[in-house]
């Protein structure tokens, strides 16, 4: 049990910041332009080497930064470094810093970057060797199952590795070398100290630079935080467990949800390790919605399950979806389930094959991962062969999503890179305050690597605060709440510091829980509920809250026809063909969604009568009008 802390709200004492406030003249200077897609930052392109550890080595590689220089005096850079690894700074920085407060934009030279390797700074990838591997179903569960699983590992490595090209550069995508290109940017940006946040593996990659330049750090925050002086193997086994024990408290809390508990129709846990043996021993089919409006049969298994569980455990809000998508299964229907594994997939639904997703780079997460761990000893055999037998203690003791612990696996067999042949040191603060931010349903960086790394830093002396979040996301700053937000924004723009060490912030396992709608029109009192009921299903599809607002998105409707989702200058118009979310409840028409104004509704349903549904966003307001089954339709009056 961790010891005693005191719940937010939060006091203070006035802080003095150290005097190096100086102009962003330096950003003039650099030869930057705009970043894509309409992006606020500047990019700023570096010819860095590829090895910093050899002077011999004339090779370079290029890394890109994105820049919003502060509006008044900066007081320094202030880096963020995105997790995964191989997330594309850059792509997530306007979303990301979205968030900030206006004195964090006022003091500071607000800096994202793509990793060596990742998005414009090389954007290798692997699509192909990606998709194949995500849809492998193998478990070492047998030794049939161990040999798919070891196969399935080599085959993607190999494949990756190749599909990517630029071998040259592979044995080079480390976080020891990457963190010589942000000191390189530093340099060229007035010297300035760096306020560095890092979030999941960003915290692997923020460490790793203050422990190798610790007097240009002005101030460091550890966002779901790794501890570097475990091994691989040593952190996928808390990992799995910290996964396991957040989808059972997801699945418990259902129980706790008297609509999702009804929803479900039995106890949770129980029902989703049922679906996990049901699909174990045979996968089950399911009818698909395609984008021509007709049904395709398909295989739902164990893997696709067990992945949006994973990629569920992330968030409140996608646990809450996911208990959703599973009690429609307890249902009989796994439908919103499969919807969810394309999504998280990143799987075309129509053709199966690969979408690229610019804000991420799986190929660059093995690239880094296996370049920064080691796995065992002796050959790639020797070491897979030990990497699935040291999982068999761990699929005994851990019933959930053991599965996690096998995720390094192609390591293996990533010939491209020399491991590292010891962890490194543990993690000593500089002259500089450091925050550790945790959750307690963290999935993939558990709790307990935060303690490690704050109890070890309490214990060295250094200046370093903790707040931990009951319940929430994987990390937790600049996500729009306000603990953490105002304590570290009130440290950062005014110098102010927590009263004492250790601080938790109230929280929930998962978000409101949306109860399913009946799926045939003869459960509904009115077209009105009805309507409303389609308007809630369009607003929680999976590929409509993932859409990029870019480009057309086509939904197959779930019980036939499609919608067609297009981006206007002020929202975004739905195209309905034929389109049944409701069994008996086909609409022909448009949606106009003005996002500070109203969705409205135009439809015929049924191809025969005609209705116009409002949903007011400013007021909360709904009203419809028209005609069904010949008879008028009004706004309901309500009677008590």
């Amino acid at each position: 049990m961790r010891r005693a802390a005191v719940w937010c709200c939060i006091t203070f004492f006035i802080a003095v910041f150290p005097a190096f406030a100086q102009s962003s003249d330096w950003f003039d200077a650099l030869d930057g332009e705009p970043c894509p897609n309409d992006s606020a930052f500047t990019c700023v392109t570096l010819t860095v080497p590829l090895d910093h550890f050899d002077a011999g080595n004339d090779a370079t590689i290029d890394v890109t930064f994105g820049v919003v220089p502060a509006s008044g005096e900066s007081r320094g850079l202030f880096v963020t470094v995105t997790g995964g690894p191989g997330s594309a700074g850059i792509a997530l920085a306007d979303n990301y810093s979205s968030y900030f407060d206006g004195g964090i934009w006022e003091n500071f030279d607000v800096v994202f970057f793509d990793q060596r390797g990742i998005g414009l700074s090389g954007g290798l990838d692997c699509p192909n060797a990606i998709t194949a591997y995500t849809v492998v179903s193998a478990r070492p569960l047998s030794p049939e199952g161990e040999a798919a699983t070891l196969d399935a590992a080599r085959t993607f490595a190999r494949d990756c590795q190749a599909e990517m090209g630029s071998p040259e550069l592979l044995g080079y995508i480390n976080t020891e070398q990457a963190i010589h290109d942000l000191e390189i940017f530093r340099q060229m940006a007035g010297d300035q100290k760096i306020w560095l946040y890092g979030e999941s593996y960003g915290t692997q990659y923020a460490q790793t630079y203050a422990a190798a330049y610790p007097e240009n750090v002005g101030g460091l925050i550890l966002d779901g935080v790794v501890d570097l002086t475990l091994e691989g193997a040593e952190f996928y086994e808390q990992q799995a467990q910290a996964f396991n024990d957040v989808i059972t408290l997801t699945l418990e809390a259902c129980n706790a949800d008297p609509a999702c508990a009804a929803d479900m129709g039995t106890d949770a846990v129980a029902f989703y390790d049922d679906l996990v043996a049901e699909l174990l021993a045979s996968p089950a089919s399911f009818e698909f919605p395609l984008d021509d409006g007709t049904f395709e049969t398909r295989l739902f298994d164990v893997n696709m399950l067990e992945l949006d569980a994973i990629n569920a455990t992330y968030g409140r809000d996608g646990r809450a979806g996911f208990l959703r998508a599973l009690a429609a299964a307890a249902r009989g229907d796994l439908l919103p389930l499969a919807r969810d594994f394309y999504v998280n997939a990143g799987i075309d639904p129509f053709t199966l094959e690969p979408v690229i997703d610019p804000t991420y780079f799986v190929s660059m997460y093995y690239a880094i991962e296996c370049g920064d761990y080691s796995f065992f000893s002796g050959t790639p055999e020797e070491r897979g062969n030990a990497f699935i037998e040291s999982g068999d203690a761990i699929e005994q003791a851990i019933p959930r999503l053991s599965f996690i612990y096998y995720t390094d696996l192609p390591c293996v067999f990533w010939d491209s890179v020399t491991p590292p042949a010891e962890r490194p040191a543990p993690f000593e603060s500089g002259d500089y305050t450091t925050f550790i931010l945790n959750t307690s349903t963290d999935p993939a960086t558990p709790t307990g690597n935060g303690y490690a790394v704050y109890d070890r830093l309490i214990a060295a002396g250094s200046d370093v605060y903790m707040i931990t979040m009951e319940g929430g996301p994987h990390v937790i700053f600049g996500r729009g709440v306000t603990c953490p937000d105002v304590a570290l924004t009130a440290w950062m723009v005014e110098g102010v510091l927590p009263e004492t060490r250790e601080f938790i912030c109230s929280g929930d396992v998962i978000d409101p829980y949306s109860p399913l709608n009946p799926t045939t029109f003869t459960e509904y009192a009115s077209p009105f509920e009805a309507i409303q009921a389609v308007d809630e299903e369009i607003q929680l599809l999976p590929e409509y809250l993932t859409w990029d607002l870019v480009d057309d998105l086509t939904v197959g409707c779930s019980y036939g026809g499609t919608a067609v989702f297009s981006p206007t200058d002020t929202g975004e118009v739905f195209t309905l063909n034929e389109c049944a979310f409701i069994e008996g409840f086909a609409l022909d028409g448009t949606v106009l969604y003005d996002w500070d104004v109203m969705r409205r509704f135009d439809v015929t349903v049924n191809g025969t009568d005609h209705l116009v549904f409002i949903y007011d966003l400013a007021t909360d307001m709904y009203a419809i009008e028209g005609t069904f089954d010949g008879q008028p339709v009004t706004t309901p009056r309500l009677a008590y």
